[in-house]
């Protein structure tokens, strides 16, 4: 975590959550009570924000201030509302290309994402609010500064993401090895949008029943997958070829 990315305090976490800021994870030390430090931890959870309970040794790593027993990250880009941004990709006349993650958890390879993302003019990217990898310093880093010019969303479920861009014409199309369709099999002239799952598990069974396509990467060697970086870059190059 960098420094000026970081807030420590229970009051000054609060004032930021109350002010609007974009807090990306919370870091509260194990076992801690009293009013404040409860009044925090209800408006966390009234607010869906990513927290962890970690020992005091982890805080003090973290800030060397005096943190009260709280930590919070703040992200440093601006997330864009997904209704708003789908209409105005629609309204552009341009086919959307949109990008879901279920629940990628490490940083890096969020960034790599991004990169790749900006590359291939992907219209945004929707996350989920809970259980994957936040938006910090090595996320930017990695993304080579990409993570300021691609739209993010963050939605409180990615279901709901999922049931709004097929309303609105766009057909969604999971990166799994549960299918016999290649990528080659699949159009993507159409306005589509693609979803990459975790590192360890892929996308989500309940998930898979909601696509529209299931589409999954010929692989001709023994290893039986791809980092999803790799996969999700190989899948945003067929679009581009498929649309030039």
């Amino acid at each position: 975590m960098q420094e000026e990315t970081r807030i420590f305090g229970i009051r000054a976490i609060l004032e930021a959550i109350n002010s609007g800021k974009t807090i990306d994870k919370v870091f509260l030390q194990k076992g801690l009570k009293g009013d404040l430090f409860n009044e925090l931890e209800q408006l966390i959870r009234k607010e869906a924000i990513n927290v962890s309970y970690v020992p005091l040794e982890k805080l003090n790593r973290l800030s060397k201030k005096n943190h009260q027993g709280a930590v919070a990250q703040i992200s440093p880009v601006e997330f864009h509302d997904l209704e708003t941004l789908v209409l105005q990709v629609v309204e552009s006349g341009k086919a959307p290309l949109f990008l879901l993650l279920d629940q990628l958890s490490d940083v890096r390879n969020f960034g790599a994402i991004i990169r790749t993302a900006e590359c291939t003019g992907v219209h945004g990217i929707i996350i989920q609010k809970k259980g994957g990898a936040p938006i910090n310093g090595d996320t930017v880093k990695t993304s080579a500064g990409a993570v300021f010019k691609v739209p993010i969303c963050k939605v409180d479920h990615i279901k709901d993401a999922m049931f709004y861009l097929q309303a609105s014409g766009i057909n969604v199309i999971a990166a799994t090895e549960k299918t016999d369709n290649t990528l080659y099999d699949v159009s993507f002239k159409e306005p589509c949008a693609i979803i990459m799952g975790s590192e360890g598990k892929g996308v989500s069974p309940s998930i898979l029943k909601l696509v529209n396509e299931k589409a999954k990467l010929p692989l001709l060697g023994e290893i039986e997958s791809l980092n999803v970086s790799v996969a999700c870059g190989a899948f945003l190059y067929e679009v581009v070829r498929q649309r030039r």
